[in-house]
């Protein structure tokens, strides 16, 4: 899995907000927030290939978190990303 080339993840008013940026993303009409763990993930994992175990073991290691919630976060995280054009 990757993040596609053209968003930014960004602080705004103390939000995090992803943006779509240059042609690429043209029709990418909104701003994603992200809560702050969704914001760790994506600052980890943006301009690499990844999988959900990488996710889940980053996870691991920034938070007190079991494996069994981490996963099951990752993979709904990973499939709203998939869904509004985030990653492929």
């Amino acid at each position: 899995m990757k993040i596609k080339e053209g968003f930014k993840l960004r602080t705004i008013c103390g939000e995090n907000v992803v943006t779509a940026e240059g042609t690429a993303n043209v029709n990418f009409s909104s701003l994603i927030s992200l809560n702050g763990t969704a914001a760790f993930l994506f600052g980890k994992l943006q301009g690499t290939e990844f999988t959900e175990e990488t996710a889940v073991n980053l996870l691991l290691d920034e938070y007190e978190v079991d494996r069994e919630t981490a996963a099951k976060d990752v993979k709904a995280l990973f499939a709203k990303w998939v869904e509004i054009g985030l990653a492929e």
